[in-house]
């Protein structure tokens, strides 16, 4: 009888050891869990979709979400994008530095009341003044820290934008200027286009590094390194020879897990077909971040 108990036991050892192994094969490898956004993909898509075709078909696609430019059309937009599960992650729009005051767009405050219930990030680029001058960081501050305070009624946080040829143009700028803001809810996106324009160099890994305190948003693409024009600069994930895995990884690293989002700007053609390419480029990055490397 012991014999008799004994082999079952070891029958049962056995069979669970093959479901545990059945159940880790079936298990999806682990990857990146950052919420993938796409923007600026209906700047240049040929097939001129409406939000209704883009939001089928984005999540067809796999995206998490989408950013919207500018303030106008958002209910809309909002409407196509609950119907589908997806989110509104990214909401873009501008501040002017004038000769006599720093302004942003009135319809932001309604823009804010709309989101009540929703994380979104509310991406400003930074227009007029001298590129990366410090010296108007009084003028601008305050104004910043109203539009902060805005946003933290109905929970939103708000993303410095380094654009090529405003004031804020590097990611450093927008760093400096979250840190004299000091809101909460402040803080800067990492624009991969606009530094490989303005400041590419071998210290991207640095340049996060510093970043991360406030780092909100990243943004990301294919691309190869300079020098180039921007379609050279602005690909399809997966294509050119910039190392975006070793990016992604540095990122991991050191802690980001904010929302990473596919910057789409001037690729032409039908947006799907892009898309398609990017998000499976993403599927193998996003695992690649997260793989032990080989020793």
């Amino acid at each position: 009888m012991k014999c008799l108990l004994r082999l079952v036991s070891c029958f049962g050892l056995v069979a669970m050891t093959f479901a545990c192994v059945a159940s880790a094969a079936d298990e999806p490898p682990p990857r990146l869990q950052n919420t993938f956004f796409l923007f600026c993909h209906d700047t240049h898509d040929s097939k001129n979709r409406d939000y209704t075709q883009q939001a089928e078909m984005i999540s067809e696609l796999g995206f998490d979400g989408v950013g919207h430019l500018l303030l106008q059309g958002i209910p809309e937009r909002l409407a196509t994008l609950d119907e589908k599960g997806l989110k509104l992650v990214w909401l873009h729009s501008y501040v002017d530095i004038g000769p006599d005051s720093v302004t942003y767009d009135p319809g932001l405050r309604d823009a804010v009341a709309l989101l009540r219930g929703r994380e979104v990030l509310l991406s400003l680029t930074i227009r007029g003044g001298k590129r990366s001058d410090p010296s108007y960081d009084d003028r601008v501050v305050p104004v910043l820290r109203e539009i902060a305070d805005l946003a933290a009624t109905t929970g939103q946080r708000v993303v410095l934008y380094p654009h090529v040829g405003d004031w804020v143009e590097r990611i450093g700028d927008a760093v400096r200027v979250a840190r004299k803001v000091d809101r909460p809810n402040l803080g800067a996106m990492f624009n991969l286009c606009h530094w490989l324009r303005v400041e590419y160099s071998d210290r991207l890994e640095e340049t996060l590094e510093q970043a991360m305190p406030h780092l909100f948003a990243v943004s990301i693409h294919g691309a190869d390194p300079p020098p180039g024009d921007w379609d050279r600069l602005i690909q399809p994930l997966g294509s050119g020879s910039f190392d975006v895995a070793g990016m992604l990884r540095t990122l991991h690293r050191l802690g980001y897990r904010g929302p990473i989002g596919l910057f789409c700007w001037g690729i032409g053609g039908d947006a799907q077909v892009h898309l398609m390419q990017s998000m499976t480029a993403w599927q193998r990055l996003a695992a690649e971040a997260v793989a032990e490397p080989p020793r």
